[in-house]
């Protein structure tokens, strides 16, 4: 089987037989074929596309060609959740604590953060002491004694994702539905879950911005995890603004604490108790959507949800003190309070931009081997539809330096637009996505 014939069947229009994408899957993580024909096939996917067959054979393909995670030693049904990138999105460290804690095992990877968006092991290691590198005879032991575990994903997970990956972002093929499904779902399925929730994100800071374009990525995710053998539902949630009102990533841990400790609500805890919702219904451990908030819900107010964060952290060996203080986190040595200055409503965020400034003041990284500040960032104080006089504080800044938040104080002014005039709120929520169909909402969930 040669490269050139695969790469012109696919410009043509044609379909790949599934021998083909193994080969490609194959020569990707073994790099036997130069990188010139890796990228030209794809570009050929990105400008024909793949069907939903095809788009799983690459998935299961690419899974294929390293190791799987076997999570058959515990007990129960095992749901993953995935996010599709954002900023403020600190869900998994509210849910993952609160599921366990309504008896639905939570064996997560996570990965790190890059460009504009957090990663969850970046928050997590703002604590002191935690580990999120395990071994997988400590992973499982762990998720079989507590319920939980969050840790990062191990080299040989979809070795041919990370040469893809790589061309993906040089080749202009970074939007390709199909490359982006197999991708990320090649990932998950070598997890080792046995159902996964999903939540793509829409809006300024994501990575589709119309709904139509989220809305045809989770489809395609859904369509391709089911014929896969995971039961799959996806979620379309916003970005039109931080999800959480905290960015950066002792800032973050810090907001789920506080949540998870009854002192917070909010949109980060709206979206967290659905999607947790959602997975405690996978899990069998709720008949209903209602029953599983009910769960959820009652696992704030009892505090087992932060007794279930404070057994992880004890576990990965982190201090669990920080769940009773969370002083205990990093602290930036410069904070300024920035008020808007000017009268009006809040009517458009640019989130990415909103990112980048967390990101330029050290939170995050522009290359993978750059070393972070866990400390900086920033508390957005207002929110989309606010009306605002001049003296209500607009954010405040976690900085390392006084030009950090001066630079920090521009980039957050200059990604805010005002109105005279009231506007609408965000919405949380604006489709919900089975193997039956799309099911959407108008004003938020029924």
């Amino acid at each position: 089987m040669r490269m050139l014939d695969i790469i012109e069947k696919k410009k043509l229009g044609q379909a790949l037989s599934g021998e083909e994408i193994r080969f490609f899957a194959r020569a990707a993580a073994e790099k036997s074929v130069p990188d010139y024909q890796l990228s030209a096939l794809l570009m050929a996917i990105r400008l024909q596309g793949m069907t939903d067959e095809e788009t799983t054979e690459l998935t299961l393909a690419m899974r294929d060609t390293g190791d799987t995670a076997d999570l058959s030693s515990i007990p129960g049904i095992k749901v993953d959740k995935h996010s599709t990138g954002g900023v403020g999105d600190t869900t998994t460290l509210v849910l993952a604590p609160l599921v366990a804690a309504c008896g639905a095992p939570v064996a997560k990877m996570s990965g790190r953060g890059l460009g504009h968006t957090g990663g969850t092991l970046d928050k997590l290691e703002s604590i002191p002491g935690m580990r999120v590198t395990l071994t997988e005879e400590e992973f499982l032991r762990q998720v079989r004694e507590t319920g939980v575990a969050v840790v990062g994903q191990t080299g040989r997970l979809a070795p041919a994702d990370k040469t893809l990956y790589a061309l993906r972002d040089v080749t202009s093929t970074v939007d390709s539905v199909p490359l982006i499904v197999s991708s990320i779902l090649s990932k998950k399925l070598a997890a080792g879950s046995d159902a996964i929730v999903l939540d793509v994100k829409t809006g300024s800071g994501a990575l589709m911005h119309t709904l139509e374009d989220s809305i045809r990525l989770a489809r395609t995710m859904v369509q391709v995890g089911t014929l896969a053998g995971k039961p799959t539902v996806a979620m379309i949630s916003g970005m039109d603004q931080p999800l959480g009102t905290h960015v950066g990533n002792a800032l973050e841990v810090r907001e789920a604490i506080d949540i998870l400790a009854g002192r917070a609500g909010g949109d980060l805890k709206e979206v967290s108790l659905t999607l947790g919702g959602h997975m405690l219904v996978l899990a069998g451990r709720a008949g209903s959507l209602p029953e599983a908030e009910k769960m959820l819900e009652q696992a704030l107010a009892s505090g087992a949800g932060l007794r279930k964060l404070k057994e992880m952290i004890r576990a990965q060996g982190g201090d669990p003190a920080v769940c009773d203080d969370p002083g205990l986190l990093p602290q930036a040595p410069v904070r300024r309070t920035v008020t808007c200055g000017r009268e009006g409503w809040v009517r458009r965020m640019d989130t990415t931009a909103l990112g980048s400034a967390a990101q330029a003041m050290g939170a995050g990284r522009t290359r993978v081997d750059d070393q972070i500040d866990y400390a900086v960032g920033f508390v957005l104080r207002v929110r989309l539809g606010d009306r605002v006089l001049p003296g209500t504080p607009l954010c405040e800044l976690h900085a390392r330096t006084a030009e950090d938040a001066d630079r920090a104080e521009e980039a957050i002014r200059a990604a805010i637009e005002w109105s005279g005039a009231p506007c609408p709120r965000g919405q949380n929520f604006y489709a919900r996505i089975t193997a039956d169909g799309v099911e959407r909402f108008r004003d938020g969930m029924d």
